[in-house]
C-alpha cells in the first residue's frame, strides 16, 4: 500500500536505560507480526457473535451497534492520535496501540456482560486506529534503514498488505476453529489473543524508532491539507473506501447471522471460513495487480465488485453455502481492489506534508462504512425479509461505487 514519507533514514539512537534495540531488519518482522496480530484481534468475534448474543440475551440490532463501537474507538485512534507518527515517532504510537488493546483483551476475557463487551469493542478500536495509521510507514521507515541501497523495493508494500487484510482474515479463521473445537470458546479466543498481544508488546519495544523527533517537533504540519484541486480526488476515494468497507462490514458483523437464519449453516468454522475467504481475496486481487495504473485498477475492481455482491444476494435467495462463499470471496476481491485504489488517490490528493492526516480520515471514512451500513441493514430486515435487504443492499453499494469509480476517472484526466 502506498504510505506517508519517510521521515527517517535511519534508526533513532536509543536512550541510556532503555531497552536495547534489535536491528531495523528484524524489527521490520516484529512490527509485521503485531500489524497482524491486531488486526485479527479486531474480526476474530465474527463467527462469535451468535454465541455472544446467546449469552447476553441480545438480538440483530445489538450485534450491529456492539460491532460498531470498534467503529467508534478506530475513528478516534486515527483522528486524534494516529497523525501523531510524523511528529512524535512510529513507536511511540505502536506500543501505546498493542497496550491498549491487551487491555481490551483482558478486559473482554474477565467482563463477561454487554457493558464489558461494548467497552472492549471500544478500546479494541482505538489500537487498531493507532496501529493500521502507523505500521504501514513504520514498516517502510524499517527497510529503507536496513537496505538503504533499495529505495524502491515493493517488500514493505507487499508485507504491509499481508500484515494488514492477512491479519483480518486470520482472525475470524482462528477464533471459528476455537469456538469448533475447544471448550468455552468466547474466554480462550479472548485469552489467547491477549498472550499474543502481550508477546507483540514486548517485541515492539524492542524495535528501533525511526523518527527523530528533535526534528519534527520543530515542523507543525496540518493535520488535513490536500494538494491543488484535491478535493474531488480526495472525495472519490473516500467514497471508494466507503463502499469497499460496507460489504467487509456486513460479513463480519452479521455474515454468522445470515448463515444461521437463512442458510442453515451452524457451524462456527464455516462462520469464520466466510470472512477467511473474503479477506484472504482481497489481500491476494490487491498483490496480484499492484502494478496496474489506477484507471485499470477501478475497471477491475467495478467488475468484480457489483458482480460479488449480486452472487451474495442470489445465494442468500437461494440458501446456497457454496455460491454464498465464493460470492464473498470475489466481492472480496473487489473491495480489496476499490479500497487500495481509493488509497493511492488519497495519497496522490495530499499535501506532502500532511499524509498522515489525510490517510487517517480516508480511514475514518472507511471504517464509517464497516459499522453504519450494517446498522442499517440490521434495522431493514425488521421490517423487510433477508432477501429483499439483501438486494437492496447490493444495489446501493454498487451504485455508490460506481458513481465514486465515475468521479475518480473524471478527476484524474
Amino acid at each position: 500500500m502506498p504510505t506517508q514519507p519517510r521521515t527517517a533514514e535511519s534508526a533513532v539512537p536509543a536512550s541510556s536505560g532503555r531497552l536495547r534495540p534489535v536491528g531495523q531488519g528484524a524489527g521490520f518482522w516484529f512490527v509485521a507480526a503485531a500489524f497482524a496480530v491486531l488486526m485479527a484481534f479486531g474480526t476474530a468475534p465474527t463467527p462469535l457473535w451468535p454465541l455472544y448474543a446467546s449469552r447476553d440475551g441480545f438480538g440483530v440490532t445489538t450485534i450491529t451497534v456492539v460491532f460498531a463501537m470498534l467503529v467508534g474507538g478506530a475513528a478516534v485512534g486515527f483522528l486524534a492520535l494516529g497523525h501523531l507518527s510524523d511528529r512524535f515517532g512510529r513507536r511511540r504510537v505502536v506500543v501505546p496501540a498493542l497496550a491498549v488493546a491487551l487491555a481490551a483483551a483482558l478486559l473482554l476475557t474477565w467482563w463477561k456482560d454487554l457493558p464489558g463487551l461494548m467497552t472492549g469493542r471500544f478500546l479494541n478500536g482505538v489500537g487498531i486506529g493507532l496501529m493500521a495509521s502507523t505500521a504501514t510507514a513504520y514498516l517502510h521507515d524499517l527497510y529503507a534503514g536496513a537496505h538503504p541501497h533499495r529505495p524502491e523495493a515493493v517488500l514493505p508494500e507487499v508485507v504491509a498488505t499481508a500484515a494488514n487484510l492477512g491479519g483480518l482474515a486470520l482472525g475470524p479463521l482462528v477464533a471459528g476453529a476455537v469456538a469448533q473445537w475447544v471448550p468455552d470458546p468466547l474466554t480462550v479466543t479472548q485469552f489467547g489473543f491477549a498472550l499474543a498481544l502481550a508477546v507483540c508488546l514486548v517485541l515492539s519495544l524492542v524495535t528501533p524508532e525511526t523518527v527523530d523527533r528533535s526534528r519534527t517537533v520543530r515542523q507543525k504540519p496540518e493535520r488535513f491539507a490536500l494538494c491543488p484541486g484535491g478535493r474531488p480526488v480526495f472525495a472519490s476515494a473516500a467514497g471508494l473506501g466507503f463502499c469497499s468497507f460496507a460489504l467487509f462490514g456486513l460479513v463480519t458483523a452479521l455474515g454468522a447471522v445470515i448463515l444461521h437464519t437463512e442458510l442453515r449453516v451452524s457451524s462456527e468454522f464455516v462462520a469464520g471460513l466466510a470472512p477467511f475467504l473474503m479477506f484472504s481475496a482481497a489481500a491476494l486481487a490487491q498483490l496480484a495487480l499492484a502494478a496496474l495504473p489506477p484507471r485499470r485498477l477501478l475497471a477491475v475492481g467495478m467488475v468484480a465488485f457489483p458482480s460479488g455482491l449480486a452472487l451474495v444476494a442470489l445465494s442468500v435467495y437461494g440458501s446456497t453455502l457454496w455460491l454464498f462463499l465464493t460470492a464473498a470471496t470475489l466481492a472480496g476481491a473487489g473491495s480489496g481492489i476499490l479500497f487500495k485504489a481509493g488509497l493511492v488517490q488519497s495519497v496522490t490528493a495530499a499535501a506532502p506534508a500532511s499524509r498522515a492526516g489525510v490517510l487517517a480520515v480516508y480511514f475514518v471514512v472507511a471504517y464509517a462504512g464497516l459499522g453504519l451500513p450494517s446498522i442499517l441493514f440490521s434495522e431493514l430486515i425488521r421490517h423487510l425479509s433477508m432477501p429483499t435487504t439483501m438486494v437492496c443492499f447490493s444495489v446501493v453499494l454498487s451504485a455508490g461505487a460506481v458513481l465514486a469509480a465515475a468521479v475518480a476517472v473524471r478527476s484524474e484526466r
